[in-house]
């Protein structure tokens, strides 16, 4: 017996031996990563928050997170290895609602804080003009940012330029206009509002000089200058210096989606891209089931259709105004309720609003819905609840874009019918000028982020931009204090304590949005490497700080896009 125990025992030990030089051999043949980050502070958003030292890429994924010394093992010859000295790293950070970063073509208002600035801003472009000129401005400003917290008046802008036209394009859903331009344009007091627009007055019944929603069409704007893939390309380099690797593009981007979605295409078969796209064809002006099939065949895509730079998400639809037009099941406060009778505006009829998503759904698409006020939010959710009776909805990722006013019965609809909500930081410019349009109470309650998130729906966070900012770190800064750049605390309640959680909303959240948790999002073994080293440690830091946060560096599938001078 005791010489089978040692037979046994030699045998035993040369297995072990032979499984230690196999293991060996194995790390061996594994190639060493491209590039290892150490000594560093890196949230992976893995799902159970964990955070790491180090980093390790080879090609365009991460293949090893953990301990310096786990990692380190992953060095080679050729590795490059940064040295962190503590500082944060967080997966990529991602926009699930942007349109463009600001700028183009018109009269630049985006820095102007006053009346008179805007107003000297206007004139030197008019005085300059031709005298046959329309004077328009740039889209990414907005009457919060103005000492007087108003919008002008046509008025005003006759003190700029009393003869020739002046269109100021305020958003997505108005225009102002001077007095010339309302008579080029035949707009008088007697004119009628269309379905679906407004056209305020004054007091005395005079035209103020704006134009909403559908009431634009009345004016023909001089067409802007084409989009080129350098304008593409610009997107990108201002967003990655915030660390942004990703955005979601509802509907609208660069003034020709169609365009700008050929050009994006161009630029990924280039292998230019240093910003990943998922575009939502603009299907705003579908009235019917019967103008989908060829709105579709237009655009010549499927749904989901392309790779890990640019894919098609769905099609983007809207019930209702902006800031000035959400539709409320109560109306706006005084005077802009005009005496209890405007609860804001209906942009598409809910019959048929709910053809079109039917129709959708039936041919497979994914719609998201534009809606501000409660009542807009009834009409998507019956639309929706009408599709998913016809084909169900959960799991395939339908949506609603902005919810800023959510009632507690509503939550439990969104729940039930597995529809995310993607929110943005629109309370955090715009706060005095929500509480002229619907008060204090309302406006307290505009985006309740931790009422929704209490219900465990999925949130993604993203700027609206141009309309907000493209920061992340105004919006991260937000939805932690509800803050406001000049109006104080607005809904205290209604802020997400965890740091945690908010990053997962620009990051793993938008990958589950998106439908690629699988790939992007997180910093784990196996996925994309879209990741960005923060100025702060966006964890700890105080508060006031995380609204002056950048990128030091950000990499896309491993390859470093932005540096700053200052890493």
């Amino acid at each position: 017996m005791k010489g089978l125990e040692m037979r046994r025992g030699v045998t035993c030990a040369l297995a072990v031996g032979t499984l230690a030089l196999a293991v060996g051999a194995a790390q061996a043949a594994t190639p060493p990563a491209d590039l290892v980050l150490v000594n560093g502070k890196v949230f992976t958003a893995d799902g159970r928050g964990s955070v790491q030292q180090a980093i390790a890429v080879r090609g365009e994924r991460f293949v090893a997170v953990g301990s310096n010394g786990a990692v380190r093992k992953h060095i080679g010859p050729q590795s490059r290895v940064i040295d962190l000295h503590g500082r944060f790293v967080s997966p990529g950070l991602a926009d699930a609602h942007f349109h463009n970063e600001g700028g183009g073509d018109g009269v630049d208002l985006s820095k102007v804080r006053s009346m008179s600035e805007l107003l000297s801003a206007v004139k030197t472009v008019a005085d300059a003009a031709p005298e046959s000129a329309i004077i328009v401005s740039n889209a990414d400003w907005h009457e919060a940012q103005l000492s007087e917290q108003r919008l002008p008046t046509a008025a005003d802008l006759d003190q700029a330029s009393a003869d020739r036209p002046v269109v100021l394009v305020r958003g997505g859903h108005s225009y102002i206009l001077n007095s010339a331009a309302l008579r080029k344009w035949n707009l008088s007091k007697e004119t009628q509002a269309p379905a679906g627009g407004a056209i305020p007055r004054d007091k005395a019944g005079a035209l103020t000089g704006e134009l909403i929603d559908a009431a634009k069409a009345f004016v023909t704007l001089p067409p802007p200058a084409p989009v080129t893939r350098a304008d593409v390309l610009a997107t990108q380099k201002a967003l990655n210096a915030y660390g942004v690797t990703a955005v979601r593009v509802p509907g609208f981007y660069k003034g020709d989606p169609l365009k700008a979605y050929s050009l994006l295409k161009a630029a990924d078969a280039a292998g230019e891209l240093s910003l990943r796209y998922v575009f939502y064809l603009p299907g705003f002006g579908l009235r019917s089931a019967a103008e989908v099939g060829p709105f579709l065949e237009r655009w010549g895509v499927k749904p989901d259709e392309g790779g890990d730079w640019l894919r098609i998400g769905g099609v983007k639809l809207g019930v209702d105004g902006g800031f000035e037009g959400g539709n409320m099941s109560s109306p706006y406060a005084e005077p802009y309720g005009n005496g209890g009778t405007f609860f804001g505006i209906q942009t598409l009829a809910p019959e048929s609003y709910k053809a079109v998503v039917m129709e959708l759904n039936r041919l497979g698409w994914r719609p998201t819905t534009h809606a501000v006020g409660d009542a807009g939010l009834d009409v998507v959710l019956d639309a929706y609840t009408a599709a998913d009776h016809d084909r169900p909805i959960a799991g395939k990722r339908w949506s609603i874009e902005h919810a800023f006013i959510v009632r507690p019965d509503q939550v439990d609809r969104l729940k039930r019918l597995d529809v995310a909500v993607s929110v943005q930081d629109h309370l955090y410019l715009a706060a005095p000028v929500l509480e002229k349009y619907w008060g204090r109470e309302r406006a307290e309650q505009v985006t309740p982020l931790k009422l929704l998130a209490e219900a465990d729906l999925l949130l993604a966070g993203g700027t609206d931009a141009p309309v907000i900012p493209y920061n992340p770190f105004w919006e991260l800064y937000h939805f932690l204090t509800r803050d406001t750049i000049s109006g104080g605390v607005f809904g205290p309640r209604q802020g997400l304590a965890s740091r945690k959680a908010l990053l997962e909303l620009v990051t793993i959240n938008y990958a589950r949005m998106i439908g690629e948790q699988g790939s992007k999002g997180s910093i784990e073994p196996g996925k994309l490497a879209d990741f960005a080293v923060l100025t702060d440690d966006f964890l700890t830091a105080p508060p006031a700080r995380i609204r002056d946060m950048k990128a030091l560096a950000t990499y896309v599938g491993g390859k470093e896009v932005y540096r700053s001078p200052d890493f």
